[in-house]
């Protein structure tokens, strides 16, 4: 795919352009989001020390580079992001409108590693375009990530900290390479994100493999923007730099961990296609489904609903026809909002495209887990569904609140490489006590301080 790399000049941005080239896609365009009238912006999404640098980026990498300043702020902070008029998520959404519109990019390219708050906004802002999400970064472990950070030779330096054991005066400008035994250290004692997930640091990416040129700072000076004694924060503005030609330029090197997954998850289906098949096939063909009892934990099936009451005998119009019968359970108390859970039995695979279509304009941004399986249906039945809901049986206890949390990926990752869907990875329902519970002694109470530090001096929720 054509690849538009959202970039901030850190490593996580640089190196997942690697991944993407890895992957098979081609980056034909880069886009950065700056701040207005400072070095650094108050924002949970985007790395904006630095940004005297990126220019420079268009001319290492010889490709077309898009920036937009951030008029917004973080209006909506909420687990799921919903369009919000003048929040800086809409930023994005313009600048990469304009890049779709002029370069005709498919995908956009995201260094996120834990931050689902980035995730998901990303994600949102994607889905409106019609873009596809890569962020073959998710969930790595950011130990084995650094690590292959600068094996792969992207070379970058640390240009902010800002939490316990990292000093503006000792540790700016210092390379990742460098630092790396230091980070697994405070890693190891103190729980410090070793990547700098939890907002400890950020980096500037000074070369790379995808660099025709290599960037090269001539000046800088440290800013100080708290000089706290436990955890002091400062960062490096940049005041003089320039590109050089690289002696050698490399190409990136190594294979993409998706495609050696997703090639061994089709070896496993053709051995199975050639299996013999002993399911049983389904011999219902009752049009109204069953209900099993509510459960004293709120939980109750719904099961066998078909499309067979369609006029339409194709796969949409049983799909439409297949949720207005499970709509009318709504009756009954049940709103779509209680599902969790479907299991889904369709004639062919074939349908599963346009099926979708139909069954992602039925539920909200975070949608019900699911499974979907070929079965042996009753003729001329193409779909089947059985669902899961649940609903709190009353009020919950002081103290506690009742909680539902799904994790929806859309991004392309190593982590899902391709159960990508309108469907919940997972979904838990759970009465939650956000009561602290914190122990004295010693060694735990230091890591609770410790991570009290990192909340307050961090930039990722």
């Amino acid at each position: 795919m054509k690849v538009v790399a959202l970039i901030s000049g850190g490593k996580d941005s640089c190196y997942n352009m690697m991944q993407c080239v890895a992957a098979g896609h081609r980056i034909v365009a880069l886009a950065n989001l700056r701040p207005a009238h400072t070095d650094e912006l108050d924002s949970y999404m985007y790395q904006t020390v630095g940004h005297q640098a990126i220019e420079l980026y268009a001319d290492a990498m010889d490709l077309p580079l898009y920036r937009r300043t951030i008029q917004g702020s973080s209006l909506d902070t909420s687990r799921s992001y919903r369009q919000t008029e003048g929040d800086e998520v809409e930023d994005l959404y313009q600048l990469l409108q304009l890049v779709k519109e002029k370069e005709g990019v498919e995908a956009v390219s995201a260094g996120a590693i834990l931050s689902d708050y980035q995730r998901v906004r990303v994600e949102n802002v994607c889905l409106r375009l019609g873009l596809q999400p890569l962020a073959y970064l998710w969930r790595r472990d950011q130990g084995s990530l650094l690590a292959e950070m600068i094996a792969a030779d992207l070379h970058a330096i640390l240009i902010k900290v800002a939490a316990f054991g990292l000093d503006p005066e000792k540790h700016l400008g210092k390379s990742l390479a460098d630092m790396e035994p230091y980070l697994k250290q405070l890693s190891q004692k103190y729980g410090v994100h070793i990547c700098g997930e939890g907002g400890e640091y950020e980096t500037f990416t000074l070369d790379c493999p995808l660099f025709k040129k290599k960037i090269v700072i001539d000046a800088a000076e440290t800013v100080i923007h708290s000089a706290d004694a436990f955890a002091p924060v400062g960062y490096l503005r940049f005041t003089e730099m320039h590109t050089e030609n690289k002696d050698s330029p490399t190409l990136p090197h190594g294979s993409c961990p998706c495609q050696s997954a997703i090639d061994k998850m089709t070896e496993e289906v053709e051995y199975a296609d050639q299996a013999e098949d002993n399911q049983h096939k389904f011999t219902s063909n009752h049009f109204a489904p069953s209900c099993s009892s509510r459960s004293s934990r709120g939980y109750q099936w719904i099961s066998g609903i078909s499309g067979l009451q369609s006029q339409d005998a194709g796969i949409q119009g049983q799909t439409v026809a297949a949720f207005t019968q499970l709509q009318s359970k709504e009756e009954i108390g049940w709103t779509m909002k209680n599902i969790i859970l479907v299991h889904l039995y369709v004639r062919s695979m074939e349908d599963f495209a346009p099926l979708n279509e139909i069954y992602k304009k039925h539920f909200d941004i975070n949608p019900p887990a699911r499974v979907c399986v070929q079965a042996a249906l009753p003729a001329a039945q193409l779909l089947q569904m059985d669902c899961l809901l649940h609903d709190w049986t009353g009020p919950p206890e002081e103290g506690r609140f009742q909680q539902r949390q799904a994790l929806h990926v859309q991004s392309l990752s190593h982590w899902a490489p391709a159960n990508i869907g309108p469907y919940s990875q997972a979904l838990r329902v759970r009465l939650h006590n956000p009561a602290l519970t914190i122990t004295s002694g010693g060694k735990h109470r230091g890591k609770c301080m410790l991570k009290v530090w990192l909340m307050l001096y961090g930039n990722n929720p």
